[in-house]
């Protein structure tokens, strides 16, 4: 009999879909301790700026008009005299810490909350170690040696994104075999670092008689304080491009630390329509 040759309609046609490939990204201890460090970090600094105003870091010779000697007071000022609808503001010394923190004149009730927040950050942060090593994420932190390539290749798609965004044109993400880009990986492996010496120095500010080796390591009891107060606005100043630079990414990046999976799609390592 003759062959009868079968033309596919559109019906019968295997629509061919972009390879999917779902992984295991976060283990659940690091998830946890990540959510956990949103309202501890919160505690921390509220906490630690109230704390601040009792004893400020950067302080001058008394205003001879005010007898203001606190430079975040003197921005309080600031604020209240040239941003429009605080002109009227009944403390502006105190706009700072009235807005920043849990307020002035808090020293005891912040000292209190800020060492709760403090042991429970300590603990979570060993919660976060902890899962690094039994998930086996420590080695994504690990520095590679074409970082500093990668991450002028991740500079260039997050520069030209919200340009490509307003045009329309198609901007796509570098491809990298690695779990973590390396602007992420360098961001990820300076954060516990950091944190690490804000406990430090918190214990040498706390401490600095009996643990007076650890104050000195810092230079002293002042200068801890002055790397305490930096080392916080370190993680404050992480906070905000960590959440746009997720955004950035897409869901799935959010989506991971939520439910630890990941959905990567193959994407192209060049830039279109260049």
């Amino acid at each position: 009999m003759p062959a009868f040759h079968h033309k596919p309609t559109s019906a019968s046609t295997i629509l061919v879909q972009p390879c999917v490939l779902v992984v295991k990204r976060h283990y659940i201890l690091v998830r946890l301790s990540h959510w956990l460090n949103v309202p501890l970090l919160l505690g921390l600094v509220l906490s630690g700026i109230s704390i601040y105003w009792a004893s400020p870091i950067y302080q001058h010779k008394p205003d001879p008009n005010t007898g203001n000697f606190d430079v975040a007071a003197d921005i309080g000022n600031w604020i209240c005299a040239h941003v429009p609808g605080q002109h009227h503001y009944a403390s502006p010394p105190d706009w700072i810490y009235n807005h920043m923190s849990l307020g002035p004149g808090m020293l005891a009730v912040a000292l209190r909350i800020h060492w709760l927040c403090a042991y429970l950050f300590m603990l979570n942060g060993m919660v976060y170690v902890s899962g690094l090593f039994m998930g086996g994420g420590w080695r994504s932190l690990l520095p590679r040696r074409t970082d500093l390539v990668d991450a002028l290749r991740m500079f260039r798609y997050y520069a030209g994104l919200p340009f490509a965004k307003l045009t329309r044109r198609q901007w796509l993400h570098p491809r990298f075999t690695t779990k973590y880009n390396a602007l992420q990986r360098a961001a990820y492996f300076t954060v516990p670092v950091a944190g690490f010496f804000s406990v430090a120095t918190g214990w040498a500010i706390h401490k600095p008689m009996q643990l007076h080796w650890l104050a000195a390591f810092f230079g002293g009891f002042d200068a801890a304080r002055v790397w305490h107060f930096w080392l916080m606005w370190l993680l404050l100043f992480f906070v905000l491009p960590h959440v746009i630079f997720v955004f950035a990414d897409g869901w799935d990046t959010l989506s991971a630390m939520i439910t630890g999976w990941s959905t990567k799609v193959n994407r192209s390592e060049v830039v279109a329509n260049e």
